[in-house]
């Protein structure tokens, strides 16, 4: 259920702790919609501490020069009409309503995961990288063991395993480290082999302070995310926490930043996003496009991208990515700070 709200009654709201406690996705009220056209309304959200609220909050801003940062807090999106407003507003392509009614109907399917998203986000954006990683793992670690990420694996069969064990390739040319994704047949999909192999390519890298990394992948996509068929094949999510904090590329790659340019092109979902985003320098074709799928599978994103992205688009276009449910392209992941430039074409020597 969606509710439609002025910021006065938000206001009203929170500080109603019996009122506060139906906003939840199990009392089926995860979003809530606040109205702040002008500056008046926009001023009722300052001060509003939203870190508990358990529900997506939406605010939607006519005018965003209005708003001032204080009031931009008490939000996890903020949907304006203004195409030219910057981070961190969005201007849906499809307006404000439809955008609404396609999170609303995200949240319907999913509102535990979507509402964990943004109590996460709320919460661990402003932490240091080692500490938003703990948390975003406790939280994926959490949704594996509940009903919307069961739901989801019951009704998704697992393929095989493809043959071969190599999923990364690297090569030293002077002190430049190529790291190269190689897993074209599954789109590079991150599976633990990838994972290990990716972590222990990193880790050489920290080790030498003398090398420059790029970081590529082979196929048409430069990775779609993590594998599917692997999900949830833990069967102690707890423990599965814990792999996930000492084998973490995320973790490395937040080390590497400075000396890290990422090339990416085709699919970049999940994983595909999350990790090159913590490099100092991203570079996109034109045909690269970008997603956070994971709330679909009852889960939230779990490769670094709730600490690798805020630092680039910040916590609101980030929720926006992942509750929306949809892609954006090179174009307007530049526009947003998500990539730092666009190849003109294919440079040479390009993995592709």
């Amino acid at each position: 259920m969606t509710l439609h709200l002025d910021p006065g009654t938000f206001r009203d709201l929170l500080a109603d702790p019996a009122a506060a406690e139906g906003l939840s996705a199990a009392s089926g009220s995860p979003l809530l919609v606040v109205e702040a056209s002008g500056a008046a309304q926009a001023r009722g959200l300052d001060g509003l501490d939203i870190t508990l609220v358990p529900a997506v909050v939406i605010a939607v801003a006519r005018d965003p020069g209005s708003m001032p940062p204080a009031a931009c807090a008490a939000a996890d999106i903020i949907l304006t009409e203004d195409a030219a407003a910057g981070a961190p507003f969005v201007a849906p392509a499809t307006g404000i309503g439809p955008a609404i009614d396609n999170i609303a109907a995200v949240l319907a399917a999913r509102p535990v995961a979507g509402t964990a998203l943004a109590l996460l986000l709320r919460s661990s954006a402003p932490l240091p990288v080692p500490a938003a990683l703990v948390a975003e793992s406790a939280t994926y670690s959490a949704l594996q063991a509940g009903a919307e990420f069961r739901d989801w694996r019951s009704g998704r069969p697992r393929r095989p395993p493809e043959p071969g064990s190599q999923r990364v390739l690297t090569a030293r040319d002077g002190s430049r480290l190529e790291i190269t994704l190689a897993r074209p047949a599954r789109r590079n999909a991150v599976d633990r082999l990838m994972r290990d192999e990716l972590a222990s390519a990193l880790a050489q890298a920290v080790a030498d302070p003398g090398a420059q990394v790029a970081l590529r992948a082979l196929g048409p996509d430069f990775c779609a995310g993590g594998d599917l068929d692997e999900f949830g094949t833990r069967p102690d999510p707890a423990i599965a926490h814990l792999i996930r904090l000492t084998r973490s590329p995320a973790m490395l790659m937040s080390v590497l930043a400075g000396r890290t340019t990422a090339y990416l092109h085709g699919a970049c979902l999940g994983a595909g996003i999350e990790l090159p985003a913590f490099a100092g320098r991203v570079i996109a074709a034109e045909d690269a496009r970008f997603g956070l799928p994971e709330i679909q599978l009852g889960l939230v994103p779990g490769a670094g991208g709730t600490a690798s992205l805020p630092r680039r688009i910040g916590r609101w276009r980030t929720a926006y990515l992942a509750l929306a449910g949809q892609l954006i392209g090179a174009r307007e992941a530049l526009d947003w700070g998500l990539v730092d430039a666009i190849a003109p074409g294919p440079e040479p020597g390009a993995s592709r």
